[in-house]
């Protein structure tokens, strides 16, 4: 998946037919089924995050003898500004999605690591763009996927430190949504993986204190203070809940 900002021209660069410039965030699109102008698929793939292009598409690579009526007339070559924003590489989330769960219980555990890495960045990005909701389906989907246990200690670490990480999130983005039940939650399912963790700590603390819950939220927060005495955040919560 990718975020791009792109115009569309005709011409000599001066005839406007289709543009998202306007919009302050936009949206996730698919190559091969948002975006499926051959030559911008071609393109896109050869682009990384950041960069910015100028493609000329002859009608083979754009829309071909018929055109598009009305904007875009029979055998026409376009111009395409494009900048992208944003990537993500879902090819193998869509993969892992359509197995079944014989298949999935198969898979080399790497895989199913790199799934759930891609799945909570796409939750990150959906957090920062403030789509709150989207992004706790997103962590949570990371989550389902890491329900397994493992023989080896070595893996049953990889995955608890990858579940710690989808704990913390969704601890905040509860916060976020105004849920301090579900994020309290998480942030003591944080900590019974890793009892000296201040994130999780301080994140009980403030759902406490959202909660109300003055007591527990001054042990949870001392508790994160002890650990990390200078961080700004942690005493400016203990300040407010003074």
């Amino acid at each position: 998946g990718c975020t791009v900002k792109y115009s569309g021209y005709l011409g000599n660069w001066n005839k406007l037919f289709c543009s998202n410039g306007n919009s302050k965030y936009p949206r996730l699109m698919k190559l091969g089924k948002d975006i499926t102008l051959w030559g911008l698929e071609i393109g896109l793939l050869s682009m990384t995050k950041g960069e910015a292009a100028l493609f000329i598409l002859t009608p083979e690579y754009a829309y071909g003898q018929r055109g598009c009526p009305p904007s875009i007339p029979p055998n026409t070559t376009v111009l395409f500004k494009v900048e992208v924003l944003d990537f993500i590489d879902s090819e193998e989330c869509d993969a892992f999605f359509e197995l079944t769960y014989d298949q999935r219980d198969r898979l080399p555990l790497e895989k199913v690591l790199k799934v759930a890495a891609t799945e909570r960045e796409f939750g990150n990005y959906f957090f920062y763009k403030q789509r709150f909701k989207i992004a706790k389906d997103r962590y949570k989907r990371a989550l389902s996927i890491l329900g397994l246990s493992s023989s080896s200690k070595a893996e049953q670490s990889q995955i608890n430190a990858s579940k710690l990480l989808l704990f913390l999130n969704l601890s905040l983005t509860y916060l976020k949504l105004e849920r301090a039940d579900r994020a309290l939650k998480y942030g003591e399912l944080a900590l019974e993986m890793d009892q000296e963790n201040a994130k999780a700590l301080f994140r009980c603390g403030q759902a406490c204190l959202y909660m109300r819950e003055y007591s527990k939220s001054r042990d949870f927060l001392a508790r994160a203070q002890c650990i990390q005495p200078f961080n700004r955040d942690i005493n400016n919560e203990l300040k407010k809940l003074a």
